[in-house]
């Protein structure tokens, strides 16, 4: 077995981390203790084994949007039946007292543009599925200690996703429907969409690079390697925190790897 292949059979059960750049991407190839020469790549997404936080982890590059990152985690389920996932990179900050450089923990997630308000159901909820989809209760206990930098704040609460940005033209409307939504980005409802179908435990860790709507008096945008950088480091002590998968529980990836 060549070293790469040894590192994804690692990976079968144990946690994913999906994010949608190659900068959000950077920071935990760059923490890693050992990763793979060559990354697998299923569709347009990338797939990186790694060891992170003393562990073995997959970490996913799914590309930008809702269907990019629901393609490519329902491969990745169905090849290493992942412990649980979890969502990393940047996202917008929506509500008006979330700043830059915030760390955003999400309990519940919704779709922003999903409107079948017509036939009854609530604003977000596609047709057969919940009004939100939540967040592992163990997850989110897990991550209670996490803190944001100095200076900033950590936030926990509901996450929006999209297929279109939210911008100052169209915040009002966003913020008027998901009054208590934190952020809004373009992937995260979508992974906790194919988590909730798979019955696999999800959460979402992610720091705001830009904000939807700012005020006068608040910085608007943050680089984004040094926002992914925030978020990598909240989700790799989070790994360091959760007990270590037993063996006997990965069954094997369905795939091959030379």
């Amino acid at each position: 077995m060549t070293d790469d292949a040894a590192l994804f059979a690692a990976c079968v059960g144990a946690p994913a981390v999906v994010v949608a750049m190659a900068e959000e991407l950077e920071p935990f190839l760059a923490d890693a203790t050992s990763r793979c020469a060559n990354p697998h790549v299923i569709g347009g997404a990338e797939l990186h084994a790694v060891e992170l936080a003393g562990r073995p982890v997959l970490v996913v590059r799914t590309g930008i949007g809702l269907v990019n990152a629901a393609s490519a985690l329902s491969a990745v389920v169905e090849r290493f039946e992942p412990s649980a996932v979890i969502s990393a990179g940047s996202a917008g900050g929506l509500r008006a007292d979330v700043n830059v450089g915030d760390l955003v923990i999400g309990t519940e997630f919704r779709y922003a543009d999903a409107d079948a308000t017509a036939f009854g159901y609530e604003p977000g909820q596609v047709p057969g599925m919940p009004p939100a989809f939540a967040a592992s209760s163990e997850l989110v206990t897990a991550a209670s200690g996490l803190v944001a930098a100095e200076g900033y704040a950590a936030w926990r609460g509901t996450m929006l996703s999209g297929g279109a940005f939210v911008t100052a033209r169209n915040v009002g409307a966003t913020r008027e429907v998901f009054p208590e939504a934190l952020s809004t980005d373009m992937e995260t409802t979508a992974l906790a969409h194919v988590c909730h179908d798979r019955e696999v435990p999800f959460l979402a860790v992610r720091a705001i690079s830009d904000l939807c709507g700012p005020a006068a008096d608040q910085q608007f945008h943050m680089e984004l390697d040094i926002v992914a950088r925030i978020s990598a480091q909240a989700v790799t002590e989070l790994l360091d925190g959760l007990p270590p998968v037993p063996p006997h529980t990965r069954r094997g990836e369905r795939g091959t790897h030379e």
